[in-house]
């Protein structure tokens, strides 16, 4: 099938997700032109804005790509859903909304594993230049496009969780996302006027005011383009034909973690005996396309609730819609906000030099997809291991751009993903065991007060454990030979190509991904454009003094240790 007629731009993106939001922006600002290719479609239902129906669009077929991983092996060959945003925003228009940068320490040590320019001080001035944070305060960002906003913490519920966390001993931090990243306090959320900030509307949307944005909406992206080892269009499929779209300066994949190795290994740039399995001509062999994938599993740990306080009274549909009408008419209430409006962040044991454990706290017991709920009155905590060493792999089921890749993430296949999972599970019932939740506390629902050995412990994870959605580090970034992409996310053995979006990430953060995605985009549009990257050595860090001989400082409370 011939292309048709070609358009060129300075700049094309694929992907309006996270990432080619941002850099949409950002390139344009600068005076160029930009063309983003997006496969999903332009326009939403309404009920995507509202924070509270956060399950409805990560589950609709117009709005997810609809994967499910390969049966995982350690996981009972269960398969395992792994919702992808599809459409303006991507994953942002799809996700939870929970705003985290991660641990200072996970970035340096991206740049100890060869991403050099990524440690802390020289990522930190870009979450301040992306964020519009309310009530503000040190060390954040005020005038940025994406609005960052607490939840009002009404729930008594959300207090009693904090103040059972400090009574088990650990300490409370007024900004996980400021000087102290450690510890149990209130969450952020990507929320601004009472509806979802996605990155599309943050930044896609505005830029595509000034003349110079181009959004092509199902476009179903083929192949990049190579000639004389330079990356010159993109080859995409939209209304039943092939089309073109040329680029002057440069192709920027910003498809995620998913879909950006797949597009790669289309065009020819990936493991040389995969593609040629395919009938793929390699240009540039390079093993690591598709490898090294990483993730976030998580659990819940349910209890029942013996006073009605929980959101399960918001459940009668008389109610529900009580909650629609005041969100459609005032944008308030609780149709306003995500309901994670406090969590935390600790340390699996003793030796831990920082969080590998994430606390997502709901007052209701219900499971992420919205379709399986306790039928009473409860509350729970998403837990998870926010440093995984299983790793996994993406990989091309066809060469054509119509069939999704295979994916399998291999969780749990390390041996100390299940001892920190088991931690998970001691921690959390640890917390809820502590005497601010006596007023509330009624029979442990998930895994139930029967579980207690390590092999039911084990069983209830094979069983129940999750994805958080946080895939990446398919294309990982080095400075090493076997890394996919240079430190500058240039593809390697190719001019004028870029990765620019989760999958390069060496490992994931501690923590929500969306957030570190924001921030890398950001600098990436620094590096495309040339200009010297922003940096600041006096970017705080945060670890407790005692790290190598307890799991958590205890009481009374320690002083913070400000490292240089």
């Amino acid at each position: 099938m011939s292309a048709a007629a070609t358009e060129d731009f300075d700049y094309v993106i694929v992907g309006a997700g996270s990432a080619g939001s941002v850099l949409a922006g950002r390139l344009s600002e600068a005076g160029h032109t930009v063309c983003v290719l997006e496969a999903g479609q332009a326009r939403q239902p309404l009920i995507v804005r509202m924070p509270a129906a956060l399950a409805y669009p990560m589950h609709s077929p117009r709005l997810d790509w609809g994967l499910w991983t390969e049966p995982e092996p350690h996981l009972g060959n269960r398969k395992v859903h792994l919702p992808r945003g599809k459409g303006l925003g991507g994953s942002s228009a799809i996700n939870g909304m929970c705003y985290v940068r991660g641990n200072p320490m996970d970035y340096d040590s991206w740049a100890a594993l060869g991403a050099d320019g990524w440690d802390w001080p020289s990522v930190y001035p870009y979450f301040l230049r992306l964020e519009n944070f309310e009530p503000g305060g040190a060390f954040r960002g005020r005038s940025g496009p994406m609005a960052v906003r607490r939840g009002a913490m009404t729930n008594p519920l959300c207090d009693a969780f904090l103040r059972s966390a400090r009574e088990a001993g650990f300490e409370l931090t007024d900004d996980m996302n400021g000087a102290r990243h450690e510890g149990f306090g209130p969450m952020d959320m990507t929320v601004c006027g009472g509806e979802r900030a996605s990155a599309a509307r943050m930044y896609l949307l505005p830029a595509m005011q000034s003349g110079r944005v181009k959004v092509v909406t199902g476009a179903l992206v083929q192949t990049v383009e190579i000639l004389d080892s330079r990356a010159r269009a993109v080859a995409y499929h939209a209304g039943g034909a092939l089309r073109r779209v040329s680029a002057r300066a440069a192709v920027i994949l910003s498809a995620g973690a998913i879909m950006s190795p797949t597009i790669l290994k289309r065009s020819g740039i990936g493991p040389g005996a995969e593609l040629s399995g395919h009938g793929i001509r390699t240009l540039v062999d390079l093993p690591s396309v598709g490898e090294n994938l990483c993730d976030h599993m998580e659990m819940y740990i349910q209890q029942s609730c013996r006073v009605p306080v929980s959101l399960y009274a918001m459940m009668p549909l008389w109610r529900r819609a009580m909650v629609g009408l005041a969100w459609m008419l005032f944008r308030r209430g609780p149709g306003a906000t995500n309901h994670f409006e406090s969590g935390g962040h600790v340390r699996s044991r003793a030796g831990i030099p920082y969080p590998d454990i994430q606390f997502h706290f709901l007052p209701i017991a219900i499971s992420y997809n919205g379709k399986e709920m306790a039928g009473e009155h409860g509350y729970q905590v998403h837990v998870g291991t926010k440093r995984s060493k299983s790793r996994g792999w993406v990989r091309l089921a066809s060469a054509s751009a119509d069939v999704l890749p295979r994916v399998r993430f291999n969780y749990m296949s390390h041996p100390d993903d299940w001892t920190e999972m088991r931690s998970c599970i001691r921690i959390a019932r640890e917390i809820f065991a502590q005497p601010s939740f006596d007023p509330y506390r009624g029979r442990e629902l998930a895994p139930g007060d029967h579980v207690t050995s390590e092999a039911d412990l084990d069983a209830f994870i094979r069983d129940k454990a999750e994805s958080a959605y946080h895939p990446c580090g398919t294309c990982r970034m080095g400075s090493d030979a076997e890394a996919a992409v240079s430190p500058d996310l240039k593809v390697k053995g190719v001019e004028g190509l870029y990765v620019a979006d989760a999958s390069v990430m060496p490992h994931a953060t501690a923590g929500d991904l969306n957030a570190p995605t924001l921030a890398l985009a950001e600098r990436a549009a620094d590096l495309i454009l040339g200009r010297p990257p922003l940096r600041d050595d006096s970017a705080p860090r945060w670890r407790d003094s005692g790290w190598q001989e307890r799991d958590r400082p205890g009481v009374p409370m320690r002083p913070m240790v400000v490292l240089e």
